[in-house]
């Protein structure tokens, strides 16, 4: 009898039910991660489909039905119809017809197996029939998945010379799902590593910040670094850093803190502001990434002494990276909102100080002695202004 997806609920949503009716359930087959997760017992987020009808078909058809399409990547196929339930991608059955390890050509095919044969690992190539929920497994998806195995379809050195970024998506992939490593998948990503040279730094930082996003990557970074593939992406990091990244991990978990995978990229790195600043600017992050890597790096001894002053001083998520990172406490900040000195230096002026650099000098006195206190209310804030005008 063949195997069967689960009736989660997603596959229950009557706009998706409105799509396959407007394409046609022959037409349609669920495809990848929704059907991975589901056979998982995972939360499903992402809906993908696959069809061998045409872009221009598809768009037709739904419009036909009323249902609004974007023609997201209609280059490689993909079209998204926009549903009331989530959006959901919808892309042509492919084959290759050449590839150079960062960009695809493709053309459109009618072969369910031949576009299944194009994508990279087996748990990613299982295809679910609308209707009956008939899962379609041309290359062993479920013994993987029920092995915990990720493993490359057919020839694991031709699926990484199609797309190198493959490297990285396997180690990504091997941590959320897998437990029993493939011995020829380990060893294609580390003889073909120094390919990863040739990718554009946003689609690796992209696949490394997702990898260390998950619940405990240590592992999984550690083989990288012994198998070659880590000195190729982050030459910075090395066995130390490794180790700093498992008591992160632990430190997070104990505190009950959501990982951040700037705050385990920073763990990764030597104590060196002007490290962190460089790998920032090589990984194409963000200003705000970059910002938060950098002041990570900046972490010292004296960063555990007053959590709350470091708060008020760098910010309350910059104060949390520091703390997990130095493995201190970070209780004294877990819901405490960081306070603005209840004081304006209007009311300076009021006192008879003339605007100027007086009364910014006026302002940091008070600001000083507030937060010695231990930031305390506007009663003390205006007492602390009484004392420190009458000394000058």
């Amino acid at each position: 009898m063949a195997e069967r997806l689960p009736s989660a609920e997603w596959t229950q949503r009557p706009d998706l039910a409105a799509l396959v009716a407007a394409l046609g359930a022959d037409n349609v087959r669920w495809v990848g991660g929704a059907v991975r997760d589901t056979l998982l017992g995972h939360d499903v987020r992402d809906i993908d489909a696959a069809t061998p009808l045409e872009p221009a078909t598809v768009i037709d058809r739904l419009r036909a039905a009323g249902i609004r399409t974007v023609p997201t990547g209609i280059d490689h196929g993909t079209v998204t119809a926009v549903l009331p339930g989530g959006p959901v991608e919808i892309t042509t059955l492919r084959r290759d017809v050449s590839t150079d390890g960062r960009r695809a050509t493709v053309a459109f095919a009618q072969d369910w197996r031949e576009d299944a044969a194009r994508r990279d690992f087996t748990i990613n190539a299982l295809y679910a029939a609308p209707d009956t929920l008939e899962i379609f497994d041309w290359f062993g998806g479920l013994g993987d998945l029920a092995a915990q195995r990720v493993r490359f379809i057919g020839d694991a050195r031709q699926r990484i010379r199609e797309d190198h970024l493959r490297i990285l998506r396997y180690f990504r992939f091997q941590a959320r799902f897998g437990a029993e490593l493939d011995a020829e998948a380990e060893g294609a990503c580390a003889e073909l590593a120094a390919t990863l040279k040739g990718l554009s730094r946003e689609r690796i930082a992209g696949e490394l910040l997702n990898l260390l996003g998950l619940p405990d990557p240590a592992d999984t970074v550690a083989r990288m670094l012994t198998l070659g593939v880590l000195p190729v992406v982050l030459p910075e990091a090395g066995p130390k850093g490794i180790e700093a990244l498992r008591r992160l991990v632990a430190n997070e978990r104990a505190a009950g803190v959501t990982p951040n995978p700037i705050r385990r990229l920073a763990a990764l790195l030597p104590t060196l502001p002007a490290v962190a600043e460089t790998v920032a600017a090589r990984l194409r992050l963000s200003k705000a990434q970059r910002e938060r890597i950098t002041r990570a790096a900046a972490r010292c001894a004296e960063d555990a002494q007053q959590p709350r002053v470091l708060a008020y001083r760098e910010g309350i998520d910059c104060a949390i990276d520091r703390l997990l990172l130095a493995g201190a406490d970070v209780a004294p900040l877990i819901g405490w909102q960081v306070p603005e000195l209840p004081l304006k230096g209007g009311e300076i002026v009021e006192r008879g100080i003339a605007a100027g650099p007086e009364v910014a000098r006026t302002l940091r006195q008070v600001e000083s002695r507030w937060i010695d206190e231990g930031f305390p209310g506007r009663d003390r804030v205006k007492r602390i202004l009484d004392e420190v005008l009458g000394g000058i």
